[in-house]
């Protein structure tokens, strides 16, 4: 069958100096054709959303019909993230409606999410990413530590920890994957003529930064999503300084490993030994903002703010202040006249609407999952092969946890609908398996990081996949990548699971 081509907005931001704002319009449009794929992929998505429905309606299945509904739609929503060229922040919305007009969800219920803690402290945080890229301190840093790379290999690690860096001053991954490119653009512009490295840095620049996000409580939009899923479901939010506890180990260890792993498969031996000469004026020509000499005055100013923003965080259970108050007075400071360096209404319209409102609308989602039936029904047959297991039901289920969530990016790409849909899985079949719920869903959380096998699973693997004028990877690489990362990855969070989290204070089992 012939594709039926229709056109659609598809806008992709290359390399070009990123100093006062940061390119995060995330609403994605997909590719625009009705492929054969697309036809019989919907066809299979309605027959499954009818025989769900019809078996909840006629008492045919242990579904309600509220539950049967709410699959049905959650089918379908899913089916339109995966194969339809709509967006993500359209498919989401449209689901939640339809679950308010069914009467799932009340309109108090969607209206409700636009306003939880989770969106406020992310429109507080893109303000204050707008102040320091807008200060220029995140190239001067990432300039200073490069600069100092004589080799290859350390290259590629003094990038990975100037990046791991970024995790807890820049929310989410795309933001940071921007700040990154035109490092990335100067630093390939410098080694122009050894095109194997400058692939290999391509592709370890997005990895890194997709896997060391688990280290910052504001690295993903995810994160928060399990913190307000754990709030709904009666049990403890993680908060900024356990999230920062629980994640910085394993997001540097993560990434340290993906660095080398990228290091030995895409940097030819002959070029291992080459020696590397970078300096400050080669990337000078990628920032409009120094990146030598003394801090400016609006550096020192808007560092000062962001080492008192992190410091209270990390305080909280000293001074009463949440999250939230913290990162709002944050805000005030970095666009208040004459201390900061931005307007707020600027840094307020320039935060990324388009991936707040999807976080809005996949809580609410996830809402509707956890007050119907439909979570345990689906907790249940998910994850029945391991309560089948006697008394390691409990591990097998773990395993399974992790395995599932790392493959999740396979079906689904958003890794905010990752967590919206799995976090209220898993935290409802933990509790009678005798597994920490607040372990399960941090362990979920961290697995569904792991977006690298294609193009389209993250937005960092994208931006960097089509760089104007410099060639980077093809999909072969990142499967080639993925292949070994993937189990590293998994036995990576098994490890903390059983062995290092416990010894933190969070325990992988209850009973």
């Amino acid at each position: 069958m012939k594709n039926i081509v229709y056109t659609s907005s598809h806008e992709v931001q290359h390399s070009r100096p990123i100093t006062a704002e940061l390119p995060l319009t995330l609403d994605r449009t997909k590719a625009s054709s009705i492929s054969t794929k697309m036809l019989v992929s919907f066809a299979a998505a309605v027959a499954l959303m009818l025989y769900v429905s019809f078996s909840g309606l006629t008492g045919a299945s242990t579904l309600d019909k509220d539950s049967a509904l709410t699959l049905s739609i959650f089918i379908i929503a899913i089916w339109a993230w995966v194969f339809s060229p709509m967006s993500d922040t359209f498919v989401s919305l449209a689901a939640v409606l339809i679950l308010v007009l069914t009467g799932i969800l009340s309109s108090e219920e969607m209206t409700d999410s636009l306003g939880t803690s989770s969106v406020w402290l992310l429109v507080a945080a893109f303000v204050m990413a707008q102040a320091i890229t807008a200060s220029g301190l995140t190239q001067r840093f990432a300039a200073t530590l490069v600069v100092r790379a004589k080799a290859p290999r350390s290259l590629m690690h003094l990038i990975n920890i100037s990046l791991y860096a970024t995790a807890f001053l820049v929310p989410a991954t795309s933001g940071r994957a921007a700040l990154a490119l035109p490092i990335f653009v100067a630093i390939s512009t410098s080694l122009r003529n050894r095109k194997k490295l400058i692939k290999a840095l391509s592709l370890l620049m997005p990895a890194t930064v997709l896997l060391s996000a688990v280290s910052s409580y504001i690295g993903a939009g995810a994160h928060l999503i399990t913190d307000e899923i754990l709030i709904a479901t009666g049990f403890e939010p993680f908060g900024f300084l356990r999230w920062l506890l629980l994640g910085a180990a394993l997001g540097f260890v993560s990434s340290v490993i993906c660095t080398e792993l990228v290091y030995w498969l895409f940097v030819p031996r002959a070029e291992r030994k080459t020696s590397i000469n970078l300096t400050l004026d080669d990337l000078q020509e990628a920032s409009d903002t120094p990146v030598s000499g003394s801090l400016t005055a609006v550096e020192k100013r808007v560092l000062a703010i962001m080492v008192a923003v992190v410091a209270l965080w990390s305080t909280e259970s000293l001074h009463g202040l949440d999250a939230v108050t913290v990162a709002l007075l944050g805000a005030l400071a970095v666009t208040a006249p004459k201390i900061g360096n931005i307007k707020l209404a600027d840094g307020i319209k320039k935060a990324p609407w388009p991936l707040l409102m999807f976080m809005a609308a996949t809580l609410a989602m996830g809402t509707a999952l956890t007050k119907t039936e439909t979570a345990s029904w689906l907790a249940e047959s998910m994850f029945a092969p391991a309560s089948a297991l006697g008394e390691s039901a409990g591990v097998g289920f773990v395993v399974l946890v992790v395995v599932i969530s790392t493959a999740a990016h396979l079906v689904i790409q958003s890794r905010s609908a990752r967590s919206a849909i799995l976090i209220p899985l898993v935290v409802t079949a933990a509790v009678p398996l005798g597994v920490n719920p607040a372990a399960v869903a941090f362990m979920s959380t961290a697995a569904a990081g792991f977006c690298h096998t294609m193009t389209s699973s993250a937005k960092p693997v994208a931006l960097f996949s089509d760089v104007k004028g410099i060639e980077t990877y093809k999909p072969k690489d990142l499967l080639k990548l993925s292949c070994w990362l993937a189990p590293v990855h998994v036995a990576l969070i098994l490890l903390f699971a059983f062995i290092v989290w416990p010894a933190q204070g969070m325990p992988l089992f209850t009973l």
